[in-house]
């Protein structure tokens, strides 16, 4: 077993005298990977009883990424909070059997290609049929309609395509994709949201609904100032690599010890204060610092001014230096970095989850904080079907009828 707890005071946090937000709250995921699957572990952060409905032969996720101790990790932290439930909808009675966990359920989260839960019999006109207050949250790459709705979507295809990577990387160098799924998080982000609005709209109006939610469209949100620039000026935003077209100095600098900072001006006064701190406050006085756009127009010498200063200092040294001047920045972290630094570990940023395979975890705890109802990581991923019996038997099933599931392969 491979022991990550360390110490950890806000493995467990003080008990709320209220029960969490979002108890009461069932949640049905049946999307697999991250973006579906994401905006789910949201929910159960906060108190939802998430069900994983996986087909027999499990969620992709639990076979993407790093293992530990033949464990896969990415699957232990975006499954937390759930329950997994094996369930092949290919056949009728797994169908059928999702009819009944669909009829119990606030919400179901499903990602499958547009026409596949109609061809299932899984529709939202069944399954509302049997619950009008179900709220339906469908995610794919393209939305459930328009010239490209059944083409597959992964998260890359919604940075590539929303504008991300056109403006990613050195201005000399390719379009450049995020290391990890970032428009997958973006778009569980941003179904979470989706999904309690739905239900608060349910408080209005007596029933359920759909949602149609877009990974492409969901990286369009957050990339609309470029999107707008371009529409109205006709300048297409490029590739800037770690600079901004808004403002200066903005970059990443080397310290003389090898690690690297990120600084960032947005405001004149910042700037005024980095100049000074650098030994160049004439560069205040000049027509064209008192703007963004001006700054930006000469941020090869402004690099040049802060980074040369950078550059022969230590990490420790600039950081504290920046501070004391009330200057912003930030060092480069790695996640060993992440792992020690003071003021996250003060704030209970990353926890520490038991976990019976792999004895501790650590992870990001809930996203936000609630003062009187906070969120919780109660477990980490399950196993494959690890509560498929106590599921099930939820729904009335029986140790004799799971037996005969399990031998025709329904779980």
């Amino acid at each position: 077993m491979i022991n990550r707890s360390g110490s950890d005071p806000h493995q467990h946090p003080e008990p709320s005298a209220f029960p969490p937000p979002l108890a009461g709250l069932k949640v049905i995921d049946t999307a697999t990977l991250f973006a579906g699957p994401y905006a789910a572990t949201l929910l159960g952060d906060y108190g939802a009883d998430v069900v994983k409905v996986e087909h027999p032969d499990g969620d992709p996720a639990r076979r993407y990424g790093a293992q530990a101790d033949g464990v896969p990790v990415w699957w232990k932290v975006v499954a937390r909070n759930k329950r997994s439930v094996t369930l092949d909808l290919h056949t009728e009675e797994g169908q059928r059997i999702f009819r009944r966990l669909a009829a119990g359920a606030d919400l179901v989260v499903e990602n499958f290609r547009p026409g596949t839960l109609e061809r299932w019999g899984l529709d939202y006109a069944a399954l509302s049929a049997d619950n009008p207050r179900l709220v339906l949250l469908r995610m794919t790459g393209f939305g459930q309609n328009g010239p490209y709705a059944h083409r597959p979507g992964f998260g890359t295809v919604g940075e590539a395509m929303s504008g991300l990577a056109h403006l990613t990387g050195t201005p000399d160098g390719p379009p450049t994709l995020p290391s990890f799924p970032l428009a997958d998080a973006v778009a569980g982000l941003t179904a979470a949201f989706a999904a309690l609005t739905a239900l608060r709209a349910r408080e209005l109006t007596g029933r359920g609904q759909v949602v149609d939610l877009s990974i492409v469209e969901s990286m369009l949100g957050v990339l609309a100032g470029p999107l707008a620039t371009y529409d109205l000026t006709g300048v297409m935003p490029t590739r800037q690599g770690n600079r901004s077209p808004n403002n200066a100095p903005r970059n990443v600098y080397r310290t003389k010890d090898g690690h690297w900072v990120a600084v960032a001006a947005t405001t004149v006064s910042i700037a005024e204060r980095v100049v000074r701190l650098v030994g160049r406050p004439e560069l205040a006085e000049e027509p064209w610092f008192g703007t963004g756009s001006g700054r930006a127009r000469h941020a090869g010498e402004l690099d040049a001014a802060v980074g040369g200063w950078i550059a022969e200092r230590t990490r420790d040294e600039v950081v504290d230096a920046f501070e004391q001047a009330q200057a912003a920045i930030g060092a480069v972290y790695d996640f060993a970095d992440v792992l020690q630094d003071p003021h996250l570990a003060a704030r209970g940023s990353v926890i520490s989850v038991p976990d019976p395979e792999l004895d501790t975890i650590r992870m990001p705890g809930p996203a936000f904080r609630l003062s009187d109802t906070p969120g919780s990581v109660r477990s980490a991923g399950p196993r494959l079907g690890e509560h498929t019996a106590e599921i099930l038997g939820e729904l009335g099933i029986g140790h004799a009828e799971l037996t005969a599931l399990a031998e025709r392969e329904v779980v």
